[in-house]
């Protein structure tokens, strides 16, 4: 809770008045992040609403638990209905990526369940390992310099936000097995359905970045640093040169 509200702090994530929707897949990190948000309503000096929302792929899930668990903790939460399961059987080839289509259309049915619900705010449970491994895919694989932002306004003008951006994930697992919370796992990828060739990149640099920090304890410490200390000039982009 200290990391959570020094990161809301820093970067002004949850404000006076929000009515934030919360992203919630029943895995740990957006468990461990409703609990973050109801104890932060508690403790907070202001008011702000969320609402939990699960966005079902129509394979059949059966999120009756994950409903039951919100409401045993007074957690406000719906469930989204969608078709996305039959319509990527029609738009995802063997051996394609699935990741990206099914996290557009999650992140479509969020931002869409968002406006109907009078939300002026999304919330999404990425951490900081997340955040390290996206720079370091699009550094190696796109030529990219580019991470998760804590905060930004999409295209539709809701604000996403990252609450638990300055995270370790493995805080979050810990959190979930101290409190012996169930949460949900690799079973409910839609991809485990698919004759499609599985995603390899995100967990081989998992693996990279583990053995990257028993060499430097301080890697991800320093990472959350250097995300805030860019030095623009000092690349290749002339329209940053400050000459």
């Amino acid at each position: 809770m200290s990391k959570l509200g020094k990161t809301n702090a820093e970067f002004q994530l949850i404000e006076e008045g929000d009515k934030i929707l919360v992203g919630l897949s029943g895995g740990k990190d957006s468990l461990t992040m409703i609990h973050a948000m109801k104890e932060q309503q508690r403790r907070a000096p202001f008011e702000f609403e969320f609402l939990a929302v699960t966005i079902s792929y129509g394979m059949g899930e059966n999120y009756d638990a994950l409903h039951a668990h919100c409401e045993e903790h007074d957690i406000a939460h719906i469930t989204v209905d969608t078709k996305v399961y039959d319509l990527a059987k029609d738009k995802i080839r063997k051996n394609s990526s699935f990741c990206s289509f099914f996290s557009r259309m999650r992140r479509g049915y969020l931002y869409t369940a968002a406006q109907d619900n009078a939300c002026n705010k999304v919330a999404l449970g990425h951490h900081l390992d997340d955040a390290a491994e996206s720079f370091f895919m699009n550094f190696i694989y796109n030529g990219q310099m580019r991470s998760l932002a804590p905060k930004y306004k999409a295209e539709n003008g809701l604000i996403v936000i990252r609450p638990l951006i300055q995270m370790r994930e493995r805080q979050l697992r810990a959190f979930v097995d101290d409190n012996e919370i169930s949460a949900i796992g690799d079973e409910a990828c839609p991809a485990m359905r698919f004759d499609v060739k599985m995603p390899h990149a995100r967990a081989d640099m998992k693996i990279k970045l583990a053995k990257m920090e028993k060499e430097f304890p301080q890697l991800f410490t320093s990472l959350n640093a250097a995300f805030k200390n860019i030095s623009q000039e000092s690349f290749f982009d002339k329209e940053k040169f400050s000459l």
